[in-house]
């Protein structure tokens, strides 16, 4: 989590938006994924930063307007949008495309926020 204040010292972000965990086939890597959102999110909050939550459905739909769409084709909308030299890798583009999805006015699109939220003994309040 050091390693996020830092991030976010850096940058100053106004909020964040994280995609919402899914149940994968692999539960280890779902425990993964959930232990980084949550570290994620308890930055953002501790730093006193608005965070939003998106599904993979809603970011792929804001993005390549199909909320099926493959890996490749939310990579390529990315590379588009922001008019990349170069298509960034899997990981890289999705988090882009969180932030896109949320930059354009993700809030109608049900997902949930941390706001009106504090942290008391280390959780969520």
């Amino acid at each position: 989590m050091d390693n996020l204040n830092e991030v976010i010292m850096q940058h100053h972000p106004d909020q964040v938006a994280v995609e919402q965990v899914f149940v994968n086939v692999n539960p280890k890597s779902t425990l993964m994924l959930g232990q980084a959102r949550g570290a994620a999110i308890c930055a953002a909050v501790l730093n006193d930063l608005f965070v939003a939550e998106y599904t993979a459905l809603q970011i792929k739909q804001a993005v390549v307007g199909n909320g099926h769409a493959k890996k490749e084709q939310v990579q390529e909308m990315v590379r588009r949008l922001l008019r990349l030299s170069v298509t960034p890798g899997a990981d890289a583009a999705d988090a882009l495309a969180c932030a896109i999805c949320h930059a354009h006015g993700g809030l109608g699109l049900g997902q949930t926020s941390t706001e009106g939220y504090s942290m008391k003994h280390g959780r969520l309040t």
